[in-house]
């Protein structure tokens, strides 16, 4: 092929990699890895053993999809925060590798789809429960809370806590205890995790004037607050062992894991109280191989016979 007719042809082939890549940006790809990492294990607990594979698929699907229009929103509305913010700086609708309008429409194609994926595949209750996550990240967390208070990613978290909720009534096409407690694992596991991510880029939320807890208060009092929620995430976490109940594997994983969370999050306070260098993103970090293990043993445990 003639060098100038290949030039053209490759600049239009990058353009457009460069746009689909763009466009997978506005989903937040690594908040949807974990949302999904709560959700498989659950459909596993919630059926006593390995469900249907296919419905496993766009359960999946569905719930990615889910995640991934609540984070195309989110992107939309806070372009305005992303632009003065550095750790957002290379977002897409900052740098303009897509337009304002491209990422509403990407949004609400998203929600569309992952309603109709959960709708027609798995049931009414698991799409009913992905269109209540998507709003409540979008208007709950994102529109209301997050500009107005430092309590937002408390109540905001909410909006995580869904997918386990979703894979059980994808399951079960009802809701119980099991789901409940570990709705509330993740919804008192987000401040730990999350408010050591806000005290290292502390600056970048002053700068946009987003109150988050570490923005308002100092490190000690959230360094205090994340030991107490970590506590109650880990105490939580163990009342599932009566109520489902669980064997010995989720047990002993539960236990063992949250001992090391809650040590991590005691760490990071020791450190703050005695004015030292502190390392949230260490325990960041640990939350998220905290809630990981804690899952896996969710779906191990019910395939293995002790």
């Amino acid at each position: 092929m003639d060098a100038a007719v290949d030039t053209p042809i490759r600049q239009e082939r990058a353009h457009g990699i460069a746009r689909i890549r763009a466009y997978v940006a506005l989903t937040k790809p690594r908040v949807i890895e974990l949302l999904l990492v709560t959700t498989a294990p659950v459909m596993i607990l919630a059926h006593g053993g390995i469900p249907d594979l296919w419905l496993m698929l766009w359960t999946l699907v569905g719930g990615a999809l889910s995640a991934g229009a609540a984070g195309a929103f989110n992107c939309y509305i806070d372009r305005d925060i992303d632009r003065v913010m550095a750790r957002t700086s290379g977002r897409p609708l900052v740098t303009g590798a897509l337009s304002d309008r491209e990422a509403l429409v990407f949004s609400w194609v998203l929600t569309v789809l992952s309603i109709g994926v959960l709708w027609l595949a798995t049931n009414w209750l698991a799409a009913t429960l992905s269109a209540a996550a998507i709003f409540f990240y979008v208007v709950v967390y994102t529109l209301i809370l997050k500009r107005r208070t430092s309590q937002n990613i408390i109540w905001g978290g909410i909006a995580g806590c869904f997918p386990v909720l979703i894979g059980w009534a994808a399951v079960t096409e009802s809701i119980s205890w099991s789901p409940i407690i570990l709705f509330l694992v993740v919804f008192l596991w987000t401040p730990p995790h999350y408010w050591p991510f806000s005290m290292r880029f502390r600056t970048d939320y002053a700068t946009a004037n987003v109150p988050m807890l570490s923005v308002v208060r100092g490190r000690s009092q959230v360094g205090l607050q994340t030991i107490l929620y970590a506590w109650a995430t880990v105490a939580c976490s163990l009342l599932l062992i009566p109520v489902h109940p669980m064997g010995l594997t989720y047990s002993v994983v539960a236990l063992a894991s949250g001992a090391w969370f809650i040590v991590e999050s005691h760490r990071l306070y020791s450190r703050a109280i005695r004015g030292e260098e502190v390392k949230p993103m260490k325990l960041f970090h640990a939350s998220i191989t905290y809630l990981t293990l804690v899952f896996v043993a969710v779906g191990v445990d019910p395939l293995l016979p002790f």
